[in-house]
C-alpha cells in the first residue's frame, strides 16, 4: 500500500493553472478584508476571513493536490474528495462571507462597469431568485449526489476526462447552492423561519444514508473499475467500497450536525451578546461604498 501511495506522489505535478487562480482569488479576498479593517469596517472577523482560505484550500486538495492522483485508485479516496467539493469547501467559503470582501478587493471600476449591470439585469436576477429558494438548493445538491454514483455515470466520469471535470464543477456549484440558504451569507435575505433549516438538514442527511447504507451493505463491488487498482493498496473492492460508505455517513453526518448545532442554539437565543452579525443595512452600505451607491437595490 506504501508503494502505490508514493508512487501516486512521484505521478502528481502541481497544476499550475488551478493553483494560480486560487492563489489570486485569496488575494483579491484579502486585499478587500484588509481593506475594510483599514476603513474601520469590522465586517468580517478574523475567523471568517480564515474559515474563507480553509475552504479554498480544501477545494485545491481536492482538484489539485496528490489526493487527486489516487481518486480513481481507491473508491474511499474518490469519496474523500467529493466530501470536500460539495460538503466543507463551499460551507467554509460562504462562512467567509465572500461577496464583501471580494466586492472590496476586485477593482473598484471593474465591479461598478461589470458585476453592477450584471447582477441587476433581470434575467439574471430571476436566475438567483429561483435557485436561492431552499427546496431548489435540497433538489438539486441531492439529484447530484445521487445522479453521479449511478454506476453507469459514475463510470462514465473516471472514464473520460471532460466528463470528470463536468463532474467536479457539479459538485462544487451544487454544493454552493445547497449551502447557500443553511449559511445566508449576504446579500440573501433571509426567507422563511430558520427552524425550517433544521428539518432542510436532517431531509439533506437521507440521499447520502441511502447511498452509504447501499454501499455499505452490498455483497457486490457497485463500481467495477476498482476491482483492479484496490489490490494495489493490501484491501479488497468490497472493503475499500465498505470504506467509502463509512467516510459518507460518518462525515456528512457530523458535517451537518455543527450547523444544526448553531441554528439551534441561536434559535434558543436569537440575540445573543456573542453573534457578531453585522445588520443587512450595515453590510449594505459597506458593499455600496466599493460601487455606485445608486446601483445596488436591497429589498
Amino acid at each position: 500500500m506504501a508503494h502505490s501511495i508514493h508512487g501516486a506522489f512521484e505521478s502528481w505535478t502541481l497544476p499550475v493553472p488551478l493553483t494560480l487562480a486560487m492563489i489570486l482569488i485569496a488575494l483579491l479576498y484579502l486585499r478587500g478584508w484588509f481593506q475594510l479593517q483599514a476603513d474601520s469596517l469590522n465586517a468580517i472577523p478574523a475567523w471568517r476571513a480564515g474559515s474563507f482560505l480553509l475552504g479554498l484550500f480544501l477545494l485545491w486538495a481536492a482538484l489539485g493536490s496528490p489526493l487527486a492522483a489516487l481518486d480513481m485508485e481507491l473508491l474511499s479516496v474518490h469519496m474523500v474528495q467529493h466530501l470536500l467539493l460539495m460538503t466543507l469547501g463551499p460551507a467554509l467559503i460562504l462562512v467567509g462571507a465572500p461577496v464583501v470582501s471580494l466586492s472590496h478587493g476586485l477593482p473598484k471600476r471593474f465591479v461598478q462597469a461589470v458585476l453592477v449591470p450584471l447582477f441587476r439585469w433581470p434575467p439574471v436576477q430571476k436566475i438567483g431568485r429561483l435557485f436561492s429558494q431552499p427546496v431548489i438548493c435540497w433538489l438539486t445538491a441531492a439529484a447530484a449526489l445521487v445522479g453521479w454514483h449511478v454506476p453507469s455515470v459514475f463510470a462514465l466520469a473516471l472514464q473520460s476526462h471532460v466528463w470528470h471535470a463536468v463532474e467536479h464543477a457539479s459538485f462544487i456549484c451544487f454544493g454552493f447552492l445547497f449551502w447557500w440558504p443553511v449559511v445566508q451569507p449576504w446579500p440573501r435575505i433571509p426567507a422563511g423561519p430558520r427552524w425550517s433549516f433544521l428539518l432542510y438538514l436532517f431531509l439533506a442527511t437521507l440521499p447520502c444514508d441511502i447511498l452509504s447504507a447501499f454501499l455499505a451493505f452490498s455483497d457486490r463491488v457497485v463500481y467495477p473499475v476498482y476491482l483492479s487498482t484496490s489490490r494495489q493498496f493490501s484491501m479488497s473492492a468490497l472493503e475499500d467500497q465498505q470504506c467509502a460508505a463509512a467516510l459518507m455517513w460518518t462525515c456528512v453526518t457530523i458535517v451537518y450536525l455543527v450547523p444544526a448545532a448553531i441554528l439551534t442554539m441561536r434559535l434558543l437565543a436569537p440575540r445573543s451578546a456573542g453573534e457578531d452579525e453585522l445588520p443587512h443595512s450595515e453590510l449594505h452600505r459597506v458593499v455600496a461604498s466599493q460601487a455606485d451607491p445608486q446601483s445596488i437595490e436591497v429589498s
